[in-house]
């Protein structure tokens, strides 16, 4: 699923020869098409879409809200509490959507023309078709809590545009990582949580086994782009990668959860925004993440500083 550089093709079209590419790269392919055969779901019937949601149970764990710790949050109501947190984990959903549907554009577009008996090649249309299921899947279940679509504003969604237009290797599996590594964590927790919604508990399920392989093959093809990088592509490729990450958390819960909540949204945002503990809850979700992108250079003196500004630092 190599979203190829513009010098490995040719000008009459065809292309190359990458030296880049090595067996072992073709290996984990080959791989993760074997794990896809044998451990895929169909969320359409892994999941009881008619079964009622108890009105007790949350949508996501309490200590995942963004309000959890706060004085506010200690205020609320439990069926405030319920509500806002079904609320976020379907703005969280809506952001996969988002993102998900910016991923598929790239890989199609990507794979335009290789060659189909590639493991790569067929691992790329998997995962399209694995993201399109995971897009339908979070749509359905926040149809069934009854949550609106919440989008991106205007600037991020004309920012989406332009990165799913521009971003090529490096830069677009790093953009694809920051995105399943963190929300990866959350639904580790959200599958387990005893009171938490089953339609969430499931579809997180159904997530994060299915992300894992799209987890690996990104780390895979960052650390292939990054074999003969130098210093200079390193520090751009850096920053891009925060800067995508900027985008994607500071987008995840929108602004209208706190309203449908019954909440002032200007103290809400200002309560989220001081919250120590969300802010240790996101430093924890990007550990992993933060240790990778260190290995493979991409974690420099500028991009830290924009993670510790959004708190996966």
């Amino acid at each position: 699923m190599a979203l190829t550089d513009p010098v490995a093709r040719r000008q009459d079209g065809h292309t190359r020869h990458d030296q880049r590419h090595s067996t072992a790269d073709d290996d984990v392919s080959k791989r993760l098409l074997e794990s896809a055969a044998t451990l895929s779901y169909d969320p359409s019937v892994e999941i009881d879409w008619d079964a009622p949601l108890p009105p007790e149970h949350h949508g996501l764990n309490p200590e995942w809200s963004t309000l959890y710790g706060t004085r506010l949050w200690d205020g609320m109501s439990e069926q405030q509490r319920v509500t806002l947190t079904r609320h976020e984990v379907c703005s969280i959903m809506n952001t996969g959507i988002w993102f998900e549907m910016i991923l598929q554009q790239m890989v199609l577009r990507d794979q335009y023309l290789n060659d189909p008996a590639n493991a790569e090649f067929r691992f790329a249309l998997t995962e399209i078709a694995d993201e399109c299921r995971h897009s339908i899947m979070f749509a359905r279940a926040c149809e069934k809590m009854g949550v609106p679509a919440y989008r991106p504003n205007g600037l991020v969604a004309q920012a989406g545009r332009a990165f799913k237009s521009l971003a090529r290797g490096e830069l677009a599996y790093g953009g694809i990582l920051v995105a399943e590594e963190v929300l990866d964590v959350m639904q580790r927790d959200w599958m387990r949580g005893e009171n938490v919604l089953d339609i969430v508990r499931g579809t997180s399920r159904i997530h994060v086994v299915e992300e894992s392989r799209h987890m690996k093959f990104a780390r895979q093809e960052i650390r292939e782009r990054m074999r003969h990088a130098g210093p200079v592509r390193r520090r751009h490729a850096a920053a891009g990668i925060a800067i995508c990450a900027y985008i994607i958390v500071t987008s995840m819960v929108h602004p209208g959860v706190y309203r449908a909540a019954g909440l002032d949204v200007q103290r809400a945002l200002a309560e989220a925004a001081a919250n120590e503990h969300r802010k240790a809850m996101m430093r924890t979700s990007s550990r992993h993440l933060m240790a990778f992108l260190a290995e493979t250079g991409l974690l420099t003196k500028r991009s830290a500083a924009i993670y510790r500004r959004i708190n996966m630092l």
